[in-house]
């Protein structure tokens, strides 16, 4: 899997490249270290432990007060709010999406279904593991995965019984579930994290009561990656597309699919997957 970051991006509608509202995270890391507190215990105060001491803090506010209003410009234009209470957890990951690798979700390939190069589908194993998860309903696709994955960005960021950074790991995965036509997916999602490999035997709890630590069972999937916006029309596109490419699509579910992010979904051209889950 590709080593690739996952946020949120304020919008049910594609983002154009270099439109106001296609923020990077990426572009977020830049500014942060663009005034990063080192900077401030360099400057000619340095000298002067309390100065440098003022200047590193007030550095520290000043950055966390302009990735709190990028991501809340993004916001406005979207319908989605950002909050005040948001700054701290925002500043957090970006600050350690600088430092750290994110992790993995691990899985075993069993199959992969190519053409002329191009694949067309893998077949994945997935082991047991412990998700943190969240449901939302709001009127449009991307504004629940958002507020849903702004809840999540609190618990990885230090709400939660440990106390500690989480760590990020990707993909951000979303379940998605199908009216009885199979025509449309419905308003009700999950938004799930993955708990990083050393958290699985003892998840820290959530402070958010929202949020529920839930241990999926083992899962074989058949994925196929896509790029671009992820909104209900593109969803349902990818649905409709693997399943003609799959030689036996009634082995797998036929209303619950997951959607996958590895990048940041402020970005125009991010990379996602559609994964159908093959019956029990």
């Amino acid at each position: 899997m590709q080593q690739e970051a996952a946020s949120c991006h304020m919008s049910g509608a594609a983002a154009e490249p270099g439109a106001p509202g296609a923020i990077t995270l990426e572009e977020l890391d830049s500014m942060a270290e663009e005034q990063s507190p080192d900077a401030a215990y360099h400057s000619s105060s340095s000298c002067n432990p309390a100065a440098a001491a003022e200047e590193e803090e007030a550095a520290a506010a000043a950055e966390q007060e302009r990735l709190l209003s990028y991501w809340q410009s993004v916001g406005r234009g979207h319908q989605v709010d950002v909050p005040r209470d948001m700054a701290e957890p925002i500043q957090q990951l970006t600050r350690n999406n600088q430092h750290q690798e994110r992790e993995s979700i691990p899985f075993t390939l069993v199959h992969r279904k190519e053409k002329f190069g191009e694949v067309l589908y893998e077949k994945r194993q997935y082991g047991k593991a412990k998700w943190a998860c969240i449901k939302m309903q709001e009127e449009q696709y991307e504004q629940s995965i958002c507020l849903g994955f702004m809840k999540l960005m609190k618990y990885i960021c230090e709400q939660n019984s440990s106390g500690l950074y989480l760590g990020m790991t990707i993909p951000i995965v979303t379940l998605v579930h199908t009216n009885e036509s199979h025509s449309e997916i419905t308003r009700s999602v999950t938004v799930a994290y993955y708990l990083p490999e050393l958290l699985q035997e003892q998840p820290p709890q959530p402070y958010d009561s929202d949020i529920i630590i839930e241990e999926w069972p083992p899962t074989v999937v058949y994925t196929r990656s896509f790029r671009g916006v992820t909104n209900e029309d593109s969803i349902m596109r990818e649905i409709n597309f693997l399943a003609e490419l799959l030689e036996s699509p009634e082995l797998c579910l036929q209303n619950i699919f997951i959607v996958a992010g590895y990048t940041n979904p402020a970005a125009a051209n991010r990379h996602n997957e559609i994964w159908f889950l093959q019956r029990p």
